[in-house]
C-alpha cells in the first residue's frame, strides 16, 4: 500500500518552486511547517521560524499568483488519480455545499453594509446561524477521497443564487474523470 507522503513532498516541493523569492518561499515554509506539526498552533504568531508579521505580509500582499497555485495542486490531484484510478463502470460523485468560512471581527471592505447603491454589498453574511464568507463548494468523491475542487462566492440577495453558481462548478469537473462514468450529483444549497 502506497502512503501518502511522496506525492505531498512532491507538492510542497512544487508550491514551493513557484514563489518568486527567498522570503517567499521561507514564509510558506514555515507555514507549512505549522500545519504539519500539528499541534492545534497554525496561525502565524505561532511559528519560530518567521515573525508573525512576516507570515501576515506573505498571506495578505505578495503578488504570487493564486491561480498558479490552485493549477498546481490540481495538476497534483489528477496525477495521484490517474494512479488509483478507480473502476471506469463505477459512478464519479460530485458533492456540492453551500457553507460559510467563519469571519470574527471587522472586516471594513468585505462586511460593513452601506446606503450608497454604488457600493457593492458586503461579502460577509449571516448564513445558517454563523458570520462569515458564503461559499459553494464543489468536492470530488474518489473512493476515500473527497477532494475539494472549486468554489463560488454566493454574493447574495441580487446576485446569481447558488444553484447557477454549482452549474458552473459542474462545468470544472475534469473531462478525463467524466469520460465513461456516470456522474452522480448531491447537493445541499440550503441557507
Amino acid at each position: 500500500m502506497e502512503t501518502i507522503v511522496e506525492p505531498a513532498q512532491g507538492l510542497v516541493y512544487s508550491l514551493l518552486c513557484l514563489m518568486p523569492s527567498v522570503y517567499q518561499k521561507a514564509s510558506l515554509n514555515a507555514l507549512f511547517g505549522l500545519f504539519l506539526e500539528a499541534q492545534g498552533h497554525p496561525l502565524p504568531q505561532h511559528t519560530q521560524v518567521k515573525s508573525a508579521s512576516s507570515s501576515s505580509r506573505f498571506l495578505n500582499h505578495y503578488g504570487w499568483t493564486t491561480r498558479e497555485v490552485i493549477r498546481t495542486t490540481r495538476q497534483a490531484v489528477l496525477g495521484q488519480i490517474a494512479r488509483h484510478r478507480p473502476h471506469g463502470g463505477l459512478p464519479l460523485p460530485v458533492l456540492i455545499d453551500l457553507s460559510s468560512l467563519p469571519k470574527c471581527g471587522k472586516f471594513f471592505h468585505l462586511g460593513t453594509p452601506t446606503d450608497t447603491p454604488d457600493t457593492p454589498d458586503p461579502w460577509v453574511r449571516v448564513l445558517n446561524g454563523k458570520r462569515g464568507l458564503p461559499i459553494v463548494v464543489l468536492y470530488l468523491v474518489l473512493g476515500e477521497w473527497r477532494v475539494p475542487w472549486s468554489f463560488r462566492v454566493w454574493r447574495g440577495k441580487g446576485h446569481p443564487s447558488p444553484v447557477p453558481l454549482a452549474c458552473k462548478l459542474l462545468a470544472t469537473v475534469p473531462t478525463q474523470l467524466r469520460q465513461g462514468r456516470v456522474v452522480i450529483v448531491q447537493a445541499d444549497l440550503t441557507d
